[in-house]
């Protein structure tokens, strides 16, 4: 038995099939909630952010055009869910100013030996990020994306993506120096 498409199941959907939209979310739940968990950092609210965002997709699948995939377009829906989430919440600025600060502060993370997985680490590290920073750098070194897909996504131009890539990889390997960690993650 082969595999629908995106496409066909969105068509069976349009045509009354509901119970087939299970197999979209079956398809793009997991992408969907690691974004939305990195972005929210707090797992019970993402999880209503992707039941939000399921629900946006579903109620506003008759116009979707498919100039775009339907896994692009949908992670557009998460990736404003969860823009619409972080804006909710009081005192914003406070957050990415704490954020910025504790990036800077080199005691907020202290390595040693034996302190974990160089893949741990490096999630340490990455989530002490500023937003943009993270958000590209998940979208695109965790999540798989392209930097045009990363641009549309996040409403970037796709140079503006690269910038933030480099000053991303940039500030990483400075913290990666300042933990003496250079030769473990090489």
């Amino acid at each position: 038995m082969r595999t629908l498409t995106d496409l066909e199941i969105i068509e069976s959907v349009l045509r009354g099939n509901i119970n087939d939209f299970s197999t979209l979310i079956s398809r793009y739940k997991n992408r969907a909630f690691s974004l939305l968990l990195k972005m929210l950092r707090n797992r019970m609210e993402a999880e209503e952010a992707l039941q939000d965002s399921f629900m946006k997709a579903y109620n506003n699948l008759h116009s979707f055009r498919k100039e775009s995939s339907f896994g692009t377009w949908f992670y557009r829906i998460v990736y404003n869910t969860g823009l619409t989430r972080l804006n909710s919440r009081s005192h914003k600025a406070e957050r990415q100013l704490d954020s910025i600060e504790e990036f800077e502060n080199t005691d907020s993370f202290r390595y040693e030996e034996g302190n974990g997985s160089v893949n741990e680490i490096l999630h340490e590290l990455i989530e002490k990020l500023p937003f943009n920073y993270r958000m590209v750098i998940t979208l695109y070194y965790i999540n798989g994306y392209n930097c045009a897909e990363v641009a549309e996504l996040t409403k970037n131009s796709e140079s503006n993506v690269k910038v933030i890539l480099h000053r991303a990889r940039t500030a990483l390997k400075d913290k990666i120096s300042l933990l003496n960690l250079e030769k473990e993650l090489i």
